[in-house]
């Protein structure tokens, strides 16, 4: 009997030396850790990972900035979080990775706010580019 899925992928749920194994998620790896006064920069924030990044970052009390391409985007997501995580300190601003003109405006932006800087998360990419 052939079966698919998860079960399957049994060395996903091993566990390392750490206490957590391939399916663990974000949640239980950040369980009990205070993360007030911390400040993090998280790219491609609104989406897949780096989504759930913020979202587990801001749950934990760190004080997420999302740098993001599309602000609409990031303005639903921080109002989402906030609907989830009323206590979450979260703000949207706007970075195109591909305009150096935005990287130095976000990181200006960035520096006037007096926020220190204790994670860099640079999860925003391309990927499945043309070949060239």
């Amino acid at each position: 009997v052939h079966r698919s899925g998860w079960k399957e992928m049994w060395w996903l749920r091993r566990k390392g030396l750490s206490g957590f194994s391939g399916s663990s998620t974000a949640e239980e790896v950040t369980e009990g850790v205070d993360g007030s006064g911390l400040t993090a920069i998280v790219t491609g924030a609104t989406s897949g990972i780096g989504a759930e990044t913020a979202r587990v970052l801001a749950l934990r009390s760190v004080h997420v900035i999302m740098g993001v391409r599309n602000v609409a985007a990031g303005k639903n997501f921080k109002d989402e979080i906030l609907r989830d995580i009323p206590f979450a300190k979260i703000d949207a601003m706007e970075l195109d990775l591909g305009s150096m003109a935005s990287v130095r405006k976000f990181a200006s932006e960035f520096n006037s706010s007096g926020l220190p800087l204790n994670l860099l998360i640079n999860n925003a990419g391309i990927m499945a580019t043309p070949f060239s």
